[in-house]
């Protein structure tokens, strides 16, 4: 750092007197400036260590005071320049971010939502991954974009280019998370088909499970290490492009350190995880084949369309990411590099991948949905086996008598025969319906309940309880007789069970 500022230090330059510094045309006090430790710098500013001001054009202070104030002077980090490509390109990117997240909620609605029964293999939250992981990279995005056009109107860099970078390299590891949810969880869909039609298909304590048990813990292996080598980390450095000398030995060697080149690396590591994942489905799920051209003709033609587009475009990010940690000029650390590197190979992936995923959200069908329909077919292909035809709506119990087979008709009379639980059913059904007739209950002398009139209190009893009327006379008051009362045996009561 000596060395660099003594290269960069000028000299004031000399006034009217020995105590006067002209500077762009503007008086200023030698001894003010020497004791609050001004100094000036050959990128055009004046600065103590503390303070920074600019001293070129217009932009140069019009008065000192003795007390180190500065009368009309601009910072040296304000942002004085017209927005430039790069931050036209930002507020673009950042724009079509926006709209994503858009498609995405509605996306995330559709396939997220339930309509069967939750499983404890197959969680709805497995399939909502994906999308939640594309609403991060797509604020990731958003943010990304638009600190750009500070990067261009700033005169030296300070928190912009470090907000631009930190989300930017935060969006590499959600594009591989996002881009990881689509294939495992399309693989765990083909699963979860077959498992509908036999659920003893597969086992769970097979290569084919412990497979899928490690190999999600290893991408995420390598999405962590990646984001620990280029994330957490001192983005101080890369303020520093103020001169040449800053760009060359401060700001360039922080960009392609080891650690950049290490985070390249475990991103292609995940990258091929997810490779990994998709033959692995393939392999169990789709197409078995022996032979290795066999196997390589089987993964390209069961491998679905979206994933031929994403996953080679995944790889091309990675492949950026690589280079940028070797070659400084491409690299988005640069404030001054070639915005079409990293808006065409970091921003125009995201993007691209983002709309893929979009669209066949749309065309594709929520996975429930997609169970309900392949059980109906395969219920109507057993109904069709076994010789069941399944009436329309519009069918009633008339036309049904009409239209009847002859098959149909004696199932029909065989079900009203027997004690059987057809013929229980069919009762009881009939009973509900209050379609049997009713009976009306008569007492001994062959009169009805409901139509004998009721008089006293004793021909009421009378009616209710004819059996135990007529065995037990009454007199005139409607009292039993003592003598009949005597007569019955008396009981004898043995416990408190008898009472």
């Amino acid at each position: 750092m000596t060395l660099l500022d003594v290269r960069d230090l000028l000299q004031f330059p000399p006034g009217e007197n020995s105590s006067d510094v002209l500077i762009k045309g503007v008086h200023f006090n030698r001894t003010v400036l020497n004791y609050w430790n001004y100094t000036l710098w050959s990128n055009s500013t004046l600065s103590n260590g503390s303070n920074c001001f600019l001293v070129f054009d217009k932009y140069t202070p019009a008065q000192l005071l003795s007390n180190g104030t500065f009368i009309n002077a601009t910072s040296c980090y304000d942002p004085i320049h017209q927005i430039k490509t790069r931050g036209i390109l930002g507020l673009v990117a950042a724009s079509l971010f926006a709209v994503s997240i858009m498609f995405t909620l509605m996306n995330l609605n559709k396939h997220g939502r339930k309509y069967l029964p939750s499983e404890k293999r197959f969680k709805p939250i497995g399939r909502r991954w994906q999308w939640y992981w594309m609403l991060f990279l797509a604020a990731c995005g958003m943010i990304a974009g638009i600190t750009g056009i500070d990067i261009d109107r700033n005169y030296l860099q300070r928190l912009a280019i470090i907000l631009q970078n930190f989300f930017f390299f935060l969006m590499q590891d959600a594009l591989l998370a996002a881009v990881w949810e689509g294939v495992r969880h399309w693989g765990s869909f083909q699963e979860r088909k077959l498992h509908d039609v036999d659920p003893f298909a597969m086992r769970q304590d097979d290569r084919r499970s412990r497979i899928e048990f490690w190999l999600p813990l290893i991408f995420y292996l390598f999405i962590f290490l990646n984001f620990f080598m280029v994330v957490p980390r001192s983005w101080t450095p890369f303020e520093y492009q103020g001169s040449p000398d800053q760009l060359q030995n401060i700001a360039r060697p922080a960009a392609t350190n080891a650690r950049f080149k290490a985070g390249a690396i475990f991103s292609f590591l995940a990258w091929c995880a997810i490779v990994y994942s998709l033959r692995h489905s393939i392999h169990y799920y789709k197409d078995r084949r022996r032979g290795l051209q066999s196997k390589i003709l089987g993964f390209l033609k069961e491998t679905p369309t979206k994933f031929k587009l994403i996953v080679p475009l995944a790889l091309i990010k990675i492949g950026y990411f690589i280079a940028l940690a070797f070659d400084w000029d491409i690299s988005p650390l640069k404030a001054t590099s070639n915005p079409g590197w990293y808006f065409g190979f970091g921003f125009g992936t995201d993007l691209l991948i983002i709309a893929i995923f979009e669209v066949y959200g749309f065309i594709e069908r929520n996975e429930d949905l997609v169970i309900i329909r392949a059980r109906r077919e395969r219920g109507a292909s057993i109904d069709a086996e076994l010789g069941i035809h399944k009436r329309p709506n519009w069918w009633s119990q008339h036309v049904t008598n009409r239209f009847q087979s002859d098959e149909d008709r004696l199932k029909a009379m065989s079900s009203t025969v027997g004690d059987g639980v057809g013929t229980s059913r069919s009762t009881q059904r009939n009973i509900e319906l209050d379609i049997l007739p009713r009976v009306p209950m008569a007492d001994a002398d062959g009169i009805p309940i409901r139509e004998r009139p009721v008089g006293r209190e004793g021909d009421s009893a009378k009616a209710l309880r004819p059996r135990e009327a007529s065995a037990t006379p009454t007199d005139s008051s409607g009292e039993r007789s003592v003598q009949n009362m005597s007569s019955r045996p008396s009981q004898q009561i043995r416990s408190m069970l008898d009472v």
